[in-house]
């Protein structure tokens, strides 16, 4: 009962602020890129960049293949690649700048009238839209070198809610704890780097040894990113099993995290 009135309220907060939501993740976009030539096409090049290089280096030197690869060619490897980047892409971006969410808005914190429970929210916000924008190159690549687009595609908003809830717990149990810890800033970069490479973003599960396999899975970042590529790039079904396991942890992760903040957010101006 309290996990769900938490939630309920959290929610009736976001709509309630809805116009202040939109205006902090349009500042996020904006000052990500601020001063910048080439502006918002960072978002852009960036993981077009990083995917040439991985997927020379994995397809190329390491010959990874993936499991349900219909025609083994370079071109389906960087598109099944770069759907996992942009996955693991939403979560990191919450996870490293959580920490200083608070302690960069002193001023926010301050106003005792603010709704702190958005700065959260409007990250979650600002990486969705970048990834959003990443799938859009995904499925022109997918139209151009594969020649279709799925119809699983249309579960992909189901397969995102684990993430979503996931990245946005996370969010605010970082940014909390962030006032009081400076030196998580740090932590967690080295922890989300070490996730990156714990991740099959890069190779498929079967390539891991089958004694050790279970442990990957204990990284929930695991069974969202395999979900994601069958809806997206293969056009299978999903694992509704795992999706249904991380729904349930995710939801939990997220009422946590939510409910730290709030038991927290009173001792935030003592110590800025």
């Amino acid at each position: 009962m309290m996990r769900t009135q938490l939630e309920t309220n959290l929610i009736r907060l976001v709509a309630k602020h809805r116009e202040l939501v939109v205006q902090f993740i349009r500042k996020e976009l904006v000052t990500k890129y601020k001063g910048s030539f080439l502006g918002r096409f960072w978002s852009i090049i960036t993981p077009l960049m990083m995917l040439i290089i991985y997927t020379y280096v994995f397809s190329v030197i390491f010959k990874a293949k993936w499991d349900f690869a219909a025609t083994g060619s370079k071109q389906e490897f960087a598109i099944t690649l770069f759907c996992g980047m942009l996955i693991f892409s939403v979560f990191s971006e919450c996870v490293t700048k959580a920490p200083t969410l608070i302690t960069s808005n002193p001023n926010y914190v301050k106003k005792v009238v603010f709704p702190l429970e958005i700065l959260p929210v409007s990250l979650l916000g600002s990486a969705l839209i970048n990834y959003l924008i990443g799938m859009a190159i995904l499925l022109i690549g997918q139209l151009v070198f594969l020649q279709n687009v799925t119809w699983t595609l249309l579960y992909l908003p189901l397969m995102l809610m684990p993430l979503l809830l996931l990245s946005l717990g996370l969010s605010f149990l970082l940014s909390s704890l962030g006032v009081f810890l400076r030196d998580l800033e740090h932590s967690i970069s080295i922890i989300v780097q070490a996730l990156y490479l714990l991740t099959p973003i890069f190779y498929p599960v079967t390539a891991i040894p089958e004694e050790i396999r279970g442990f990957l899975y204990i990284n929930p970042l695991t069974g969202i990113v395999d979900n994601v590529r069958k809806v997206v790039v293969w056009g299978i079904q999903p694992d509704w099993m795992n999706w249904s396991v991380e729904i349930i942890v995710s939801g939990i992760v997220l009422w946590l995290g939510y409910w730290w903040f709030l038991k927290t957010r009173k001792g935030f101006a003592d110590v800025l």
